[in-house]
């Protein structure tokens, strides 16, 4: 199990406990609206249980509960890089009664990454909320010869393709990254691809590859212990845990903002009244302070915007991602 999706699960067993103890402080539920909701809602996590999206889920279900005054359950409809449950809930009833939790690499860039992922971001989903924003860090280990990342960019420049960078697979962010640099700054890196987060930070530590870039939650802890060391990261600021790491728009590197996160989507041809409640709520549980500091520790901010705002935001990602998915290349049959 990947770093990230370690502090994640601990995270979420922490704001379970939390609640279990702490039910006397709980806010009181909101008021139904037309009589909604009245029954338990389904949270449908496109992954497997125990990744980062599950815990995220179940992080907002077990207070979402509290807020609703109905049950939020999670369900793991994992496969096809997300497609799967994604489009499940593409096809679900349109009643607010079940919700996707997913991010920018399925929303975004799936549909351009597979040939066919089988569902339309835009025409069969409402975005509900943004939960965060989550940053991609650039990494080499602690014994490698580059301090600082116009070392790595100076020699990637003057040799192309020798040095190596992981990724967590072919079409994922991390990947992108590495094409907006060749294709941009001329930062030419030889991409190795991976199955996940795990076995690309077991072979930059075992000095298979050079470079990892992954993001921060998956390599926090490898930083502030000495066994890795942060050359540059893809936020538009500094991040509060490692300020001394500067942002790839610090070095001057255009088109250099990169940023992942996750959010809340229900069916296309939900009422407006449900959305807006269901909004509120979600909202309402991202501004919990223990629910901000489990989110922070993950490596990211909290969002918690509108759904014109996080449809906007949708919008603007797919248009960026879809064309840097064509420059990449890559695609999934």
């Amino acid at each position: 199990m990947s770093s990230r999706l370690s502090q994640y699960l601990v995270a979420a067993l922490a704001v379970t406990t939390a609640v279990a103890t702490n039910l006397a402080a709980a806010q009181q539920p909101l008021a139904p609206v037309n009589g909604f909701p009245t029954q338990p809602l389904r949270i449908v996590s496109p992954f497997p249980a125990g990744g980062g999206n599950d815990a995220v889920s179940r992080v907002v279900a077990t207070r979402l509960s509290q807020v609703l005054g109905q049950s939020a359950v999670t369900d793991n409809r994992g496969g096809a890089g997300g497609n799967i449950g994604t489009r499940y809930v593409a096809e679900a009833k349109a009643d607010g009664y079940t919700v996707l939790t997913s991010q920018v690499s399925i929303m975004a860039v799936n549909p351009t990454l597979y040939r066919s992922p089988g569902f339309d971001p835009i025409k069969q989903f409402i975005p509900v909320t943004q939960i965060n924003a989550a940053p991609l860090a650039i990494v080499v280990s602690a014994n490698a010869p580059w301090k600082t990342f116009e070392e790595l960019a100076t020699q990637a420049k003057a040799q192309p393709q020798k040095i190596t960078y992981a990724t967590p697979g072919n079409g994922t962010l991390s990947h992108l990254v590495g094409v907006v640099l060749d294709k941009d700054s001329n930062v030419s890196l030889q991409h190795v691809p991976y199955k996940g987060a795990g076995p690309a930070i077991n072979d930059l530590l075992g000095g298979q590859v050079d470079v990892l870039i992954t993001s921060t939650s998956s390599v926090a802890g490898f930083i502030q212990t000495g066994r890795m060391r942060a050359l540059a990261v893809t936020s538009p600021r500094r991040l509060g845990v490692f300020t001394k790491v500067p942002t790839l728009e610090d070095l001057g590197y255009r088109n250099a903002r990169f940023e992942d996160w996750y959010g809340f989507f229900v069916p296309a041809g939900t009422s407006p009244e449900r959305v807006a409640l269901l909004n509120r709520a979600i909202v309402q549980v991202l501004q919990m302070p223990d629910v901000v500091k489990t989110i922070n520790e993950g490596g990211s901010d909290v969002v918690a915007n509108t759904p014109e705002a996080f449809a906007a935001q949708l919008k603007q990602d797919i248009s960026r991602w879809s064309q840097i998915v064509k420059l990449s290349g890559a695609h999934v049959d």
